[in-house]
């Protein structure tokens, strides 16, 4: 692809920063603090660490108000950073069974073990603009918060405990078919190996939890309507805390802190092959940074579909999938057709008017020989 430089745009281009903030600030209201922003969008926070593979709530909240709110360009620009800084240390996987429970939901059973914790959800709400938010003030939080403690002042203190999976019932009785580990002799890391299709299941699973939200709850949905094969139920979705180690030079297991994560375990029916057989039910699989639960259950949707071989729906494509999820590399491509391309352009629209012309030429002469043709054929009528 053909590009010219610019000349002369310098000065352009800096006066077009400079009105990106002046637009930023010309409300003249006092600036959004880091600070809060961290603390009242934290879905949005969770969704920018996801797709800027980056775990850092305070980053994550400067990216969103340098970017003045814009989700997929503050994931770009903490995926930059994040570019910069040292890799010291791989972690070590988290055991999400030792999870510190947030909220634990199953659609699948009523009854779970340690029972469904609701958390902190919209789920069950109506989705009504609350008006009354728009003259909140510090006295109207305060308030909230005084009430809430008053609420939970009562209620009796458990020991922190930790619950067993709900799948596990499943495979207890012999009805959930394991996923297996052929395809990952060694796990990949996508951001240090390119990618190549067929990409084992280390690979995928990591480039879903690097998606754009939007773009792979579109190819689950297309999965459950009926372009592809699973239509899942879930079997858990549990959001919270958990554990990250690292293991230092001295081979040291070292605790380093707590990240917070969704999981949702997503559960399917799987015909069998052979009529013979009885069928089975199958798992997807799906985690990510932070609460964003559409996120999780949709990466369980696609990672049980693009275990589906010959099925020509999208969803079951995985390098359809991956490619056309990925949000940064995504919005890169797009928003690249702004910048100049004179060249190409230049070059397609000169051979399009020398075709044009040539075409052109080609009816004249065509219209000469018919012209011709007409005297001739008067002439020989004359004659006649």
């Amino acid at each position: 692809m053909g590009y010219v430089a610019v000349k002369g745009g310098s000065e352009a281009i800096e006066n077009a920063k400079k009105l990106v903030e002046f637009y930023r600030l010309r409300e003249e209201v006092s600036p959004l603090e880091v600070a809060q922003i961290q603390s009242q969008f934290r879905l949005a926070i969770d969704k920018i660490m996801g797709e800027g593979s980056f775990y850092a709530p305070e980053y994550g909240a400067l990216a969103l108000k340098q970017v003045e709110g814009d989700i997929l360009e503050a994931a770009f620009v903490m995926r930059a950073y994040r570019a910069t800084l040292s890799r010291l240390y791989y972690s070590e996987p988290i055991d999400t069974k030792n999870m510190f429970v947030e909220r634990r939901i199953s659609s699948s059973f009523r009854d779970i073990p340690g029972g469904q914790i609701l958390g902190p959800t919209r789920d069950y709400t109506q989705r009504m603009l609350q008006v009354n938010l728009a003259t909140e003030d510090d006295e109207d939080m305060q308030k909230f918060l005084a009430e809430f403690k008053e609420d939970v002042k009562g209620v009796e203190k458990e020991e922190v405990k930790t619950f067993s999976k709900v799948v596990d019932l499943l495979r207890e009785q012999g009805l959930l078919k394991g996923v297996g580990n052929n395809e990952d002799t060694k796990l990949m890391d996508v951001t240090r190996v390119a990618v190549k299709y067929p990409a084992p299941r280390s690979a995928r699973l990591q480039m879903l939890a690097r998606a754009e939200t939007g773009g792979i709850m579109a190819l689950g949905y297309s999965s459950m309507r009926g372009h592809g094969s699973v239509h899942p139920t879930v079997g858990e979705l549990r959001v919270g805390l958990v554990d990250v180690h690292v293991t230092d030079n001295r081979k040291r297991k070292r605790y380093i802190g707590k990240v917070r994560v969704t999981e949702a375990e997503m559960i399917s029916k799987a015909a069998s092959k052979s009529a013979k057989k009885v069928p089975y039910y199958s798992i997807g699989y799906g985690l990510c940074f932070g609460q964003n639960e559409t996120k999780g259950i949709c990466m369980g949707i696609l990672d049980r579909a693009m275990r589906i071989p010959g099925n020509n729906a999208p969803a079951n494509d995985q390098e359809f999938v991956l490619y056309h999820t990925e949000g940064v590399e995504s919005l890169g491509f797009t928003n690249h057709l702004k910048l100049p391309h004179y060249v190409t352009f230049q070059s397609g629209l000169s051979n399009l008017r020398k075709a044009v012309k040539r075409d052109k030429a080609s009816e004249e002469e065509k219209k000469e020989a018919v012209k011709a043709n007409g005297v001739l054929q008067q002439v020989n009528d004359d004659l006649i």
